[in-house]
């Protein structure tokens, strides 16, 4: 039987056009400067127009058999190539497009896992800033994973305890530049030297400032070394879709050299069909997104992207004095990239994200942390410098009014509550509740695997067949 998912005869085009548009009036914008997480825009009239044309153009492409398709390898190379360029590659350097930096990092860990065959148990260190997907990298390739501390002042980790952590079944190590949830770029140089002492290798996760730190460093910002340049770093990673402003689906990973890359992919011909060889985790890609982001970084170019740069900084230095200027409210981190990271002192931090969202800003909360309190995340863009003047005053008058309205109430329900009725007590109907400050509230409280329990059966509610 044929339900409404499937209709029984095609629907004309427009209508299915309406109907997407229609979903889409419940997101979150993603131009304008308003929405800091998830997307990256770079405000540039017609960069849209370009990108989807370059899209329809190679969304057939299969990225499966690159002798079949050598335009889509040609692209890919390409963009392989102004990774290297922009990251300090030699001329020994090679790289792949991937799917985002969840996929970078994964293959990452790969490479180094099965690049030492000899060790049974492999290991891995990671600081605690690290992104969750090192985590997500460890659970699916079988990799133990060392967890070094960050100081709660500095918000790194020390190279002396990352070296007291490696031990004979490290197969990697990795840092940040930046780490996401605050901004800041982790003793790259340090950690990459005792890698290499210990005969390790050194992975930086640059996917979400890689793009731009070069050029903050061109704009005068002490950038540290963090690249391919720095010895002992053996591997790098950088989202295209983030600071390069392509559409989602890009991210590119280099290694130093071929002998490095080589145990990133996977072959196999033990069977009646065509032997498989993949450079990343997927087998069919389609073009669409590497033709997209070839499109974005030809049309940009080196000089646009140093503009978009500069006009990001001057937004970074513009909110953080914003923040700095409201009572209660305090950096939780340098400006070291793109990144504006508070804390509120003298309230909620969760009901001032409420009380900004009411007033058209959405932000990211971030939960509290051993010594670090939850704080609110800005990914600030290009595309927010035209905005700052407006952030200031609504920032301001968001904590007044999180101020007089306090602290949030937890719900009077125990974390082991069905989730219907759990869902219930905070507000959920039909859809999100409009005041997310509870959720916050009860999840910043939990412990991290009962949060983590609680959102694996959410998202469980969520995703659900329309039938």
């Amino acid at each position: 039987m044929i339900g409404m998912s499937l209709p029984k005869d095609g629907l004309p085009a427009e209508q299915v056009l309406d109907e997407i548009r229609a979903l889409r009036a419940a997101d979150r914008p993603t131009h304008g400067g308003r929405l800091f997480a998830y997307v990256y825009d770079p405000g540039l009239d017609g960069l849209d127009e370009l990108a989807m044309s370059a899209y329809a153009l190679a969304a057939h492409v299969n990225g499966l058999d690159p002798t079949a398709f050598p335009s889509l390898l040609a692209m890919e190379n390409t963009l392989v190539g102004a990774a290297a360029t922009l990251l300090g590659g030699g001329p020994d350097t090679v790289g792949n497009v991937t799917s985002g930096g969840t996929e970078s990092l994964m293959l990452a860990v790969k490479a180094a896992r099965d690049g030492a065959p000899g060790v049974e148990r492999p290991r891995m260190v990671v600081p605690v800033t690290g992104h969750a997907a090192f985590t997500k990298a460890a659970h699916y390739l079988g990799v133990a994973l060392d967890l070094v501390p960050a100081s709660p002042s500095t918000l790194r980790p020390a190279a002396e305890d990352v070296a007291a952590a490696i031990g004979p079944d490290t197969v990697l190590v990795a840092c940040s530049a930046p780490a996401y949830a605050h901004g800041v770029v982790d003793p790259v140089a340090e950690i990459a030297a005792v890698a290499s002492a210990a005969g390790v290798r050194c992975h930086v996760d640059a996917c979400f400032g890689g793009w731009t730190l070069p050029y903050l460093r061109r704009l005068g910002v002490d950038v540290p070394p963090f690249d391919l340049s720095v010895p002992g770093v053996t591997s790098i990673s950088v989202d295209l879709h983030k600071y390069a402003y392509t559409p989602k689906g890009v991210s590119v990973l280099l290694h130093r050299d071929a002998e490095l890359r080589r145990p990133q992919y996977f072959a196999y011909a033990g069977w009646p069909g065509y032997t498989m060889v993949n450079p990343v985790i997927s087998s069919t890609r389609s073009g669409g997104p590497i033709a997209a982001a070839y499109a974005v970084l030809r049309h940009i170019g080196d000089s646009g992207y140093l503009a978009l740069a500069s006009r990001t900084l001057e937004a970074v230095r513009s909110l953080a004095l914003a923040v700095s200027g409201v009572e209660g409210l305090r950096l939780l981190a340098p400006l070291e990239s793109t990144v504006v990271c508070f804390t509120a002192d003298s309230f909620d931090v969760f009901v001032l994200a409420d009380e900004l969202a009411a007033r058209g800003w959405h932000t990211q909360p971030q939960f509290a942390y051993g010594e670090l309190p939850a704080s609110i995340h800005l990914s600030v863009t290009a595309s927010v410098a035209p905005r700052v003047a407006e952030f200031g005053p609504d920032l301001a008058a968001a904590a007044q009014a999180a101020r007089a309205a306090g602290p949030v109430s937890l719900p009077s329900v125990s974390l082991d509550t069905p989730l219907p009725e759990l869902l219930a007590a905070l507000g959920f109907g039909a859809g999100l509740p409009d005041r997310m400050a509870p959720v916050n509230a009860l999840l910043n409280a939990a412990p991290p695997e009962v949060r983590e329990a609680l959102l694996v059966d959410f998202l469980g509610h969520l995703q659900r067949p329309a039938l």
